[in-house]
This record gives C-alpha cells, structure tokens and sequence, in this order.
C-alpha cells in the first residue's frame, strides 16, 4: 500500500513539474509573440514618421529623416535577403557575419542620427551632415552589395539548375522521338484494328486453294450442282467409276 501511495505521488508531482514546464514555455512565446509585434509596430510608426519629415519638413531636419529612412530601408532589406538565402544556402553564414559587423556600424549611425533631430543647434547640424552622408552612403553601399550578391547566387544557382532540367528533357524528348521514328514504320504495315492480319491467322481458317477453284459435281440428270456427300466406308469403289459389265453366256 505505501509503495503504490509512493507512485502516485511520483506521478502527481511529475505532472505538476510537466505543466509548469509547459505553461513557462508558452508564457515566454507569448512574452517574445507580443515583444516581435511591439517592435515591428513601433518600427512601423518609425518609418512613416520618418517619410513624414523627409517629404514635410525642408532643411537638416528633413535631411536626417532622409538619411536614417535610407540607411534603415537598405538595411532591413539585406537582412531579410540574407536571412532567407541562408536557409537554402550554408556558404552565405560568412555574408551573415560580415552583416553583423556591418549593422552595428548601421545602429551606431541611426543612433546619432536621432539624437541629431532633436538637436536645437541646427548649424552645428549642418556643418556635421557631409560626414553623415558620406558614411550613410557607405554603409548602404555594403549592405547594397551583400543584398545584390546573394541574390545573384540564387539566381544563378536557379539558373543552373534550369539549365540542367532543360537538357534532360530535351535528351528525353530526343528519345521519344527515336523511338517513335523506330516504330513507326511497323506500326503503318499493321492492319487495322480489331481485324485481324493475315499472317496471324490460324491454319484451319485459312481457305485452301483446291477448295476454291475445285467445281462442284453436276447432277447428270438435271444439270444443276450436285451435294458433295461423304463416301461410304463400306463402298469399295467410287462413284465415278464404271460398274463392270456382267459377262453374258451364250
């Protein structure tokens, strides 16, 4: 009794343990589901505000919302090329690495761009913009170039591929059209169907020449074609010989 008392407590603690275990889980998905659509939303009003100000507002504050809309567009762009070749590609995990390296330079200028909008000192701003968009350029310009080059590896790794297919099919088709060529010329000498060729037959179908051209016997007294009966095995000659005369005795 104790032992069994003993299992079931096992048990019951076990599924304690199980469904804390799972209700973490599910508590920090829903914790990390609700983080991906605050930030993707508060990415979202980003981007418009800052399309707002590039198009609205004239000036340096227009031209940093410029510059970060650029830097911020190019940047995601390449992320989410890279991150989706990636899963078809195992030799973009290097391009991967250099993006890192690439976007922390990218933060670090969003960083400073921001904190310039707010800035009151606008010719300080000013005087300060060549270098922003110098290096605005040049990080959008690697990013640009990690996007382009990983879609010009799909694209020819699809291209090849395509390549390879075309040719199988044509070497098939090729054969196809052999074989078609090979048999066709049987196929024109055969008779149509359902009748039958000539050649196949059976023997004891076949019409015997003797039995076409043989006439038939004539009634001699009535002129017309007389039935072929079949003779008598107990006749020992033949209907169309001649009875023997009997000899007479004088």
């Amino acid at each position: 009794m104790e032992a069994a008392i003993m299992i079931l407590a096992l048990l019951f603690f076990a599924f304690v343990a199980l469904g804390v275990y799972v209700s973490v889980k599910a508590v920090k998905a829903a914790k990390r589901g609700v983080e991906r659509t605050v930030t993707q939303a508060r990415r979202t009003v980003e981007d418009t505000a800052l399309r707002a100000k590039s198009y609205g507002q004239t000036g340096v504050t227009g031209e940093l919302a410029q510059l970060r809309l650029k830097l911020r567009t190019s940047m995601r762009a390449t992320q989410e090329a890279l991150n989706a070749g990636a899963a078809e590609d195992a030799s973009l995990s290097e391009s991967l690495a250099l993006f890192r390296r690439l976007s922390a330079h990218g933060h670090e200028l969003d960083d400073e761009l921001r904190r310039l909008e707010r800035e009151p000192d606008r010719v300080t701003v000013a005087g300060l913009m060549p270098g922003l968009r110098e290096r605005t350029e040049r990080i959008t310009h690697s990013a640009d170039s990690l996007r382009w080059a990983a879609r010009d590896r799909a694209q020819k790794f699809a291209e090849d591929d395509l390549d390879v297919l075309s040719s199988q099919i044509d070497m098939e088709a090729g054969a196809l059209r052999h074989w078609s060529a090979t048999d066709g010329g049987g196929t024109a000498e055969l008779a149509a169907w359902p009748e039958a060729p000539e050649s196949g037959r059976p023997a004891a179908a076949r019409p015997e020449p003797e039995a076409r051209t043989r006439p038939e016997p004539e009634d001699e007294t009535s002129g017309r074609p007389q039935a072929i009966t079949a003779p008598d095995p107990r006749q020992t000659t033949y209907p169309w010989q001649k009875t023997a005369r009997p000899e007479t005795t004088n």
